[in-house]
């Protein structure tokens, strides 16, 4: 698939023509950044235009609103105040009424785009306060782990909210679904991967999106989707509880592919599964792990034995990806 970078980004916002400062392999950004301003009241719309021409669109993650103080972007480098008028009831009500409703999970979309707009209520369950997280969708994200996913291998990608994992996840779908030519299954609970609406976004390729009712469902809809659509991949979004926990494990048993996410920092966080620290503890399973130096340009490997992360040269990849894992 051949992708021009600079018509996705007049796409995305075509009153300004972007730099990226992305890394070479990632081939082009699109996120619709002018529908997401549109859902804004106008002066923080205008605010949020003219920052972003200072520190850089492609760096923008999100906006905050919250009832009385000053509404503020947040940027990969810091947060920037955008008006000196505090937010008001008016300007909660002003983006409620232009989005998608509110699920379970206080969390609401613009249709057929990937934006994330979440919800603080008080007890009495107004809206006091929204995050409006910008959704990207980047092509060429998983070249570092390309490999991996073609193998074949049901992966886990694990770190901290914000890093990118849902944006590495839907661009795997992509690739695995177009590219790759299998057929994938996105469980997406909040739209977080495929947008809001019925109709999934590009983003995710030819995979097919099965929506989730509530966020307590997300572990039924994981075994739903492996037996009714018979896919041979199969993609999830934060996987946290010990019921979609065994979900995963209950799909690699039937020989699908999965791939997904976790909240986490280190592999350690992951003994927060009950049923996966037994199995580790028993033998029965491994765990592995790895992690890309963005400025070095080096993949490191960790040791089972010791815990540490050893840099490996090029030439080992493929043998060492060639070998089970969990």
């Amino acid at each position: 698939m051949t992708v021009k970078t600079e018509s996705l980004v007049h796409e995305a916002h075509p009153d300004t023509a972007r730099k990226s400062n992305r890394p070479t392999y990632e081939l082009a950004s699109t996120d619709n950044l002018d529908v997401l301003l549109a859902v804004l009241p106008p002066r923080i719309s205008e605010a949020v235009a003219d920052v972003g021409r200072r520190e850089g669109y492609d760096n923008l993650v999100e906006i905050v609103m919250d009832l009385g103080r000053i509404p503020e972007a947040r940027f990969q480098s810091g947060e920037v105040p955008l008006t000196s008028r505090e937010v008001d009831r008016e300007d909660l009500g002003f983006v409620a009424d232009r989005i998608g409703a509110f699920g379970g999970d206080n969390r609401a979309g613009i249709e057929r785009t990937l934006h994330r707009i979440s919800a603080i209520r008080n007890r009495s369950g107004e809206i006091v306060g929204l995050t409006c997280r910008v959704g990207r969708a980047v092509f060429g994200t998983i070249a570092i782990m390309r490999d991996l996913i073609e193998s074949g291998q049901s992966v886990l990608l694990l770190g901290r909210p914000g890093v990118g994992k849902t944006t590495l996840l839907r661009e795997t779908a992509r690739v695995l679904a177009d590219e790759l030519h299998k057929r994938v299954v996105v469980v997406d609970t909040s739209n977080e991967i495929a947008g809001d609406g019925d109709i999934p976004h590009p983003a995710i390729g030819r995979a097919r999106r099965m929506q989730v009712p509530t966020p307590t469902d997300q572990h039924g809809v994981m075994i739903e989707a492996v037996e009714n659509h018979m896919p041979e991949v199969v993609v999830i979004d934060e996987i946290g509880t010990e019921l979609e926990a065994m979900a995963a494990r209950t799909i690699a048993e039937r020989g699908v592919q999965l791939i997904g996410t976790a909240h986490g920092n280190s592999l350690e966080n992951l003994m927060t599964f009950p049923r996966l620290r037994k199995l580790t503890e028993m033998g029965q399973v491994t765990l592995h792990g790895a992690y890309f130096g963005v400025a070095t340009g080096k993949l490191s490997v960790r040791d089972p034995a010791t815990g540490e992360f050893k840099p490996i040269a090029a030439d080992d990849y493929a043998r060492l990806f060639a070998q089970p894992r969990f």
